[in-house]
Parts: C-alpha cells; structure tokens; sequence
C-alpha cells in the first residue's frame, strides 16, 4: 500500500512540474551577444551558402561563426532600436570586429543600409 501513495505521489509531482516547465523556462536568460554586424553585398545574390543555401537578398537570414545552420537569431540594431527575425544559414563574417552578417532585407528593416555596419545585440530564439 506505501509503494501505491508513492507511485502517486511522484506521478502527481511529475504532473505538476511538466505544467510549471514552461513558466520557469520563460523566466530563464536567452543567450545573449552584442557586438558589430555588417550586412551582404547585393552582388552576393544567388551564391551558395555554407549550408548549401543560394544566398537571397530578400530573404532574412545571416551568417554566424558558431551557431547552427537553422537558429533563429533576433537581431536587435542599437541605434535605431529595430529588431528582425534572421535565421542562420551560413558562416562568417570574415571580418573579426563582427559577430554576424545580416542579409540585405535584414539590414533594410533594422535601418543598417546606410550605415553599413552597427552595433547590435543578438538573442537566440529557438537553437
């Protein structure tokens, strides 16, 4: 009979931390980084990508030294306070002063074009 209340005693702990999981994993930091970005040259339009992606000037991704093929990145332009969704589909930049490459629509929507490089901050959304 001890070994039955236990039973259910643990399964109604499981029970109620699988329904708290998500508020305490909201609570938690994202991984954060800020430093330079840089966005790609128009003239890039259409070569392959580390990932075997063509490189779409359209589209909203970027490059990153380290993160998967497939993260979904927030990139957040200091200066003017825009934010895009980019989703990491290739490596670089070359360039060590930055810590990512966004593609041309990224860079329009963050108000980066003009600039050509800035400071911004990175959030990892879904690895």
């Amino acid at each position: 009979m001890q070994i039955t209340g236990l039973i259910l005693r643990t399964q109604l702990l499981l029970a109620l931390l699988a329904t708290l999981t998500p508020w305490v994993y909201a609570e938690t930091p994202k991984d954060v980084e800020e430093g330079d970005a840089s966005y790609y040259a128009a003239s890039l339009h259409g070569n392959k990508t580390a990932s075997g992606d063509a490189y779409d000037k359209a589209a909203m991704t970027a490059a990153h030294r380290t993160l998967p093929f497939g993260t979904k990145v927030k990139v957040t332009y200091l200066k003017t306070g825009k934010s895009v969704e980019v989703v990491i589909n290739d490596r670089g930049p070359h360039a060590d002063n930055r810590i990512i490459d966004v593609s041309g629509a990224a860079a329009q929507a963050l108000g980066l074009i003009d600039d050509g490089e800035g400071r911004v901050r990175l959030e990892v959304l879904e690895p």
